[in-house]
């Protein structure tokens, strides 16, 4: 059986940044579920776990750790498996071994339960988590992507989700999607990035940061391997029963947070999640931002969060 492959010096480096405002996150690595995970940790008190998406590593949640640590939470953000600082192995990115991360995490940090915030492919772990191991997802935020089965539905109902959704079959050729996110030191991360972006473009220095990361011996494939599994496991036995086991309900809090001008994720395939939720749940919908709300008005983004966590009974 072949080893994880460690952390390097080089991707200790790119992905062991510090926050905005000078603030001085804990880094660490963490075991669970047969690998290591770097986390970088923010403030005290209940546990809010924060889950990036594509292209992207727990950096992306740079503005939200230090709102929730101001807020009295406990922010850890996450790489998920093969990508930032965490192990690159050579199997295990079906969604259901990757929630077992997500899940492992949070028990490896010695807490009961988690907030989980989970955007794009992170989101659509979090809500895997939330089904799978219920007692261990204290409330659940989602950002820029429907429930397991809206997505699936969408992908093969849903002429534009399909056509919205193009990267992701392109993602199924071999090893040619991995040459062209690593070719010009990640060019193509920084034309994703502002493609998917509304009209708050990211700066140069977030850009650069993602290319970097992107960068990193193996991790465009690490990256890649998800949305192969979610394409190729549509009819295959492996891919029917997990959905089957996705209609489980999800029966805590639910926020759902999406750009209006999403040109990844269409809004009418995110709506409707709510019914998979047996729980209060609550949709909000931010206009004229698109796939990375949390990045493009980080204040917006991270004050209805705040006030949703905090908040003892979340209407539907």
């Amino acid at each position: 059986m072949t080893e994880p492959a460690p952390p390097s010096a080089q991707s200790t480096s790119v992905v062991r940044l510090d926050v905005p405002g000078g603030r001085k996150v804990t880094h660490r690595d963490v075991a669970a579920n047969g690998a290591r995970f770097h986390i970088a940790e923010l403030g005290e008190g209940p546990l809010v776990l924060l889950l990036h998406g594509f292209p992207q590593f727990w950096w992306t949640w740079r503005h939200q750790l230090t709102a929730l640590a101001d807020a009295g939470f406990r922010a850890v953000a996450m790489d998920l498996r093969g990508v930032g600082g965490s192990d690159r192995t050579p199997r295990g990115y079906d969604p259901a071994n990757l929630a077992l991360d997500v899940t492992g995490v949070i028990r490896s940090l010695g807490e009961p339960d988690a907030a989980l915030v989970g955007h794009d492919l992170g989101g659509y772990l979090a809500w895997t988590a939330a089904a799978m191991r219920p007692k261990l997802v204290r409330r659940l935020a989602v950002v820029s992507m429907p429930h397991p089965r809206r997505w699936r539905s969408a992908m093969l109902a849903d002429v534009r989700q399909t056509a919205a959704s193009s990267y992701i079959w392109g993602f199924q050729r071999p090893w040619v999607p991995e040459r062209q996110l690593t070719a010009d030191n990640g060019a193509l991360v920084a034309r994703l990035v502002r493609d998917w972006s509304g009209p708050r473009l990211p700066d140069d220095e977030a850009v650069e940061t993602y290319r970097r990361a992107m960068c990193i011996p193996s991790t465009a494939h690490c990256s890649i391997e998800p949305y192969r599994w979610l394409v190729r496991s549509l009819a295959r036995p492996d891919g029917i029963q997990f959905y089957r086991r996705m209609k489980r309900p999800v029966r805590v809090p639910t926020l759902h947070l999406h750009g209006s001008l999403d040109p990844v994720q269409r809004t009418r395939s995110a709506a409707g999640s709510g019914e998979y939720v047996e729980a209060p749940y609550r949709w909000r919908l931010f206009d004229g931002l698109g796939h990375f709300p949390h990045e493009e008005d980080p204040a917006a983004f991270s004050a209805e969060l705040v006030n949703w966590l905090k908040d003892p009974e979340p209407d539907r």
